[in-house]
C-alpha cells in the first residue's frame, strides 16, 4: 500500500486530466530535482515521492487500478490465489471486463476506444500474468524524456550549444513499429480463437480477456528484432541550443525527441534542465547580475568616480561623498538579457570601504588630525537600542 495519495503527491484533483497531470509533475520535479538541491535529502525524498506517483498516474491503466482498488502494485495484489472463506462461490461465465465499458463505470471512455476493460488489468496484475509477445498493443504516444545539463556562467549568460547523448526508443525498421514480421495471423492455441480465458482463485473462476492474444482470438508473426513492441532503444546524440540569459533549473523543450510511440503515435518530446556552475565575482539572482566592489576611505569620504567590472566589460561608477561600506547602487541595463521578454536587467554593485595600512609616522598624523575634526562617535546611538 502506498504511504501518500498520489493525487496530493502531485497536486492535483483526483478527476485531474493527463495534461494537467503532466503539467503538475514538470513542475514539481523541477523543484525538488536533485541536481538542484545538491545535498537535502528532504527534497530527494519528495522528488521520488513524485516520480512515483508520476509513474502511475500517468498510465491510464495504472491509474484505473489504483482509482479502484487505492494502491498499484508491479508484483500484483497480495493474497492472490489464496483459498476463500466461503466456498461454492463461482463467478464463471462473468466478463468483469464489461463493467467499465458501462459509461458510468470509472474509465469507460478509454474502454470504449481501446476494447480494453479496467477489470481486464486489474486480474492481469492480479493473477501475475505479463503481456505475452504475441499479444497486440494498444497504440500509446511516446514517453518523454528529462535530461540535465552543467553550463558554465559565461555560457548561461551569452548562449551556447550542448551536445548531448540520449537513450530513446526508435521505431523498428525491421517491422516499421508494427511489431509484426507480416504473413498471415493464426487462431490464438490458449483461448481456441475466443479471445477469452477461465482463470481459478481459490475455489472462484473468472472469465478473462485472453493474456496471450489480448482478446483479439489471433496470434500474430512477432518481429523477431523488436520482439513485438515494435521499438528498440538506441543512443542517439541531439545538439541543444540554449539562448542566452539562461537560469539555473531552466527548463528547455526539444520537440518529439523523447521515446517513439507504439503503433505509429507520434513520439515524446525531450526536456532539459539547465545546472548553472556559480562565477567566482558575479552573483546572478534572475536578470540581475550582484558584485562587490572595494573603494579606499579616500574615495568614500570625498567621492570619486571608478571603474567596475559588468558582464559587458568596464563601466565607470560614481561614488558620492560620504559613501558608507556596504551601501549599493544601481547600473541601469548592465545584467543578463532576456529574450524571451527582450529586456536586459541591472547590475546592483555593493561597496566595501576598505581601511588604509598604517606603516608610517605621517600616515598616523594625519588620521589623529582626521579624528580631531570629525569628534562624532558612529556608535553613540548604539546603546540607546540595547
Amino acid at each position: 500500500m502506498p504511504k501518500h495519495d498520489y493525487y496530493k503527491t502531485l497536486d492535483v484533483e483526483r478527476g485531474a486530466s493527463a495534461e494537467e497531470i503532466r503539467k503538475s509533475y514538470r513542475r514539481l520535479a523541477r523543484k525538488y530535482h536533485p541536481d538542484l538541491n545538491p545535498g537535502d535529502k528532504a527534497a530527494e525524498e519528495r522528488f521520488k515521492k513524485i516520480q512515483e506517483a508520476y509513474d502511475v498516474l500517468s498510465d491510464a491503466k495504472k491509474r484505473q487500478i489504483y482509482d479502484q482498488v487505492g494502491f498499484y502494485s508491479e508484483g500484483g495484489f497480495p493474497g492472490a490465489g489464496a483459498p476463500h472463506s466461503e466456498p461454492g462461490m463461482d463467478f464463471s461465465g462473468f466478463d468483469f471486463s464489461d463493467f467499465f465499458s458501462n459509461p458510468a463505470g470509472r474509465g469507460a471512455r478509454r474502454a470504449q476506444q481501446t476494447g480494453e476493460g479496467g477489470f481486464r488489468d486489474l486480474f492481469s496484475q492480479f493473477f501475475g500474468r505479463t503481456p505475452h509477445a504475441g499479444q497486440s498493443t494498444v497504440p500509446e504516444k511516446g514517453t518523454d524524456l528529462e535530461y540535465s545539463v552543467s553550463i558554465d556562467f559565461w555560457k548561461a549568460i551569452r548562449g551556447t550549444q550542448e551536445r548531448l547523448t540520449v537513450t530513446r526508443h526508435e521505431v523498428c525498421a525491421s517491422c516499421t513499429g508494427s511489431g509484426s514480421s507480416g504473413g498471415r495471423s493464426i487462431q490464438c492455441i490458449q483461448c481456441d480463437g475466443t479471445g477469452n480465458v477461465s482463470q481459478m482463485a481459490g475455489v472462484m473462476r473468472f472469465s478473462l480477456t485472453c493474456p496471450r492474444c489480448g482478446g483479439s482470438g489471433k496470434l500474430r508473426n512477432v518481429c523477431a528484432v523488436c520482439h513485438g513492441d515494435g521499438r528498440l532503444a538506441r543512443n542517439e546524440n541531439v545538439d541543444v541550443r540554449i539562448p542566452p540569459g539562461a537560469q539555473n533549473g531552466s527548463r528547455l523543450r526539444v520537440p518529439a525527441k523523447g521515446s517513439a510511440g507504439t503503433m505509429g503515435m507520434p513520439p515524446g518530446d525531450l526536456f532539459i534542465t539547465t545546472r548553472v556552475e556559480p562565477h567566482p565575482l558575479f552573483h546572478r539572482d534572475g536578470d540581475t547580475i550582484e558584485v562587490k566592489v572595494p573603494i579606499t576611505v579616500t574615495e568614500a569620504g570625498m567621492g570619486a568616480k571608478i571603474e567596475v567590472p559588468t558582464i559587458e566589460g568596464r563601466a565607470l561608477l560614481k561614488i558620492p561623498p560620504g559613501t558608507q561600506s556596504g551601501q549599493k547602487f544601481r547600473l541601469r541595463e548592465k545584467g543578463v538579457l532576456n529574450t524571451r521578454k527582450d529586456h536586459r536587467g541591472d547590475q546592483i554593485v555593493e561597496v566595501t570601504v576598505v581601511a588604509p595600512r598604517v606603516q608610517d609616522e605621517r600616515t598616523k598624523e594625519i588620521l589623529r588630525e582626521l579624528a580631531r575634526l570629525n569628534p562624532e562617535d558612529p556608535r553613540a546611538g548604539l546603546w540607546t537600542q540595547v
